[in-house]
């Protein structure tokens, strides 16, 4: 699959919280968290359980830096 995000990062399902429609899958990035929302039939569909080893695709119109 070809994609225009350049932004792919390694990530292993650290946990996957369901409340029906919508799922919170919470991602582990190098011992850093990251939480994607999306739909109980898309984490369904994927075959998402904790413990997989996926890519987080990254797409955002800006990034914000604290120091």
């Amino acid at each position: 699959m070809n994609i225009s995000a350049r932004n792919q990062l390694n990530a292993t399902v650290r946990q996957i919280n369901s409340d029906g429609i919508m799922s919170e899958v919470i991602l582990n990035i190098g011992g850093q968290e990251m939480c994607s929302t999306i739909t109980t039939s898309s984490v369904n569909r994927l075959g998402l359980k904790q413990g997989d080893n996926v890519k987080a695709i990254v797409k955002a119109s800006s990034v914000m830096i604290y120091k």
